[in-house]
């Protein structure tokens, strides 16, 4: 469980704040390197141990700014909102409650996720290794979606690349000593040519199903946050009828974007190779295969898949391990 609680606003209005409670083990580094995933995400940045996003809040583009303070007891995020004048206030403040909750995983119980790799000494190795890794979530369903097709057939670090000049042509921009651009809003990318997209390295498909996406988002004709209460195979079922989204893209957004923790992409080749390094998966496995070797930590395979990303991260030499 977490506790939060507003603190009062400061410097006129312009930044206010939040002090967040979590429940041990928890560590924001593994955290925001899981949804961050490269280091050159201009979306999620992490410096001097601070996570830093722009969102939208009640109405405005606000930067967000969380750091775990290393003083207290317990795990104790300290979120501060900046914005444009008299916008960061209570209003944005309890907007960014829930979307912080969904983004860092604040509300994810794994205890369970424990008992099963106490099982399996692999899995436990890992799960020690990276303790208080939490499951990060996209703050929305859409961005999800995007992030999946942007990253289809590409290896990551060219997917982030395109993501990261996405935001900056179409994202919301919040003024400062740096600008700086959170993700685009369904409308923004919905008003788009195609052609834009294409200028910033998408392919023809992947910028139409993009644009197609978020106009029927815009008009209403799409609800994918509804999404969050349907169950899987409804959720399977709409995503898979998106244009240009296949059973790779689906359940990486059922995992990213709907914190469907029992679900590991079997067609994702960072994971097969992960799977292969860490736990013996044969080099000619198939989707199939990494199917059955996940039903050995269900329901919580899923968190298999961030614990082994976080050790691809560490061997690239992307984040700081606890000691």
């Amino acid at each position: 469980m977490t506790g939060i609680r507003a603190e009062s606003a400061r410097h006129a209005g312009q930044t206010s704040g939040l002090v967040i409670n979590v429940a041990s083990p928890f560590c924001l580094d593994y955290v925001v390197w899981a949804l961050r995933r490269r280091a050159h995400n201009e979306v999620d940045r992490f410096d001097a141990g601070c996570y830093r996003r722009v969102l939208c809040l009640a109405g405005e583009p606000a930067e967000v700014t969380v750091r775990q303070d290393p003083a207290a007891g317990t795990p104790t995020l300290i979120a501060e909102l900046r914005g444009p004048v008299g916008s960061a206030g209570r209003a944005a403040a309890a907007e960014a409650r829930p979307v912080l909750e969904r983004m860092l995983g604040l509300t994810a119980d794994l205890r369970g996720f424990y008992r099963v790799a106490a099982g399996d000494a692999r899995l436990n190795a890992l799960a020690a290794r990276f303790r208080g890794m939490r499951p990060p979530c996209f703050p929305t369903v859409f961005e999800a979606v995007v992030n999946a097709v942007a990253c289809q057939q590409l290896s990551l670090d060219v997917g982030i690349h395109l993501l990261s000049r996405l935001a900056r042509r179409f994202g919301p921009a919040l003024p400062g000593p740096v600008t700086r651009q959170g993700f685009p809003e369904p409308g923004r990318l919905a008003a788009a040519d195609p052609a834009e997209l294409r200028s910033l390295g998408f392919s023809t498909a992947k910028a139409r199903t993009i644009v197609s996406v978020a106009g029927q988002v815009a008009a209403g004709a799409l609800d994918l946050e509804a999404l969050r209460d349907a169950g899987d195979d409804r959720a399977m079922g709409i995503l898979l009828g998106l244009p240009g989204i296949g059973r790779w893209s689906a359940e990486y957004v059922m995992l990213r974007g709907l914190a469907r923790y029992h679900v590991l992409p079997g067609d994702d080749v960072g994971a097969r190779n992960n799977l292969r390094r860490r736990f013996g998966l044969a080099e000619d496995a198939g989707y199939d295969a990494v199917a059955a070797l996940s039903r050995r930590w269900q329901p919580y395979a899923g968190l298999v898949y961030f614990h082994l990303l976080l050790d691809a991260l560490a061997a690239r030499g992307y984040l700081k391990e606890n000691s």
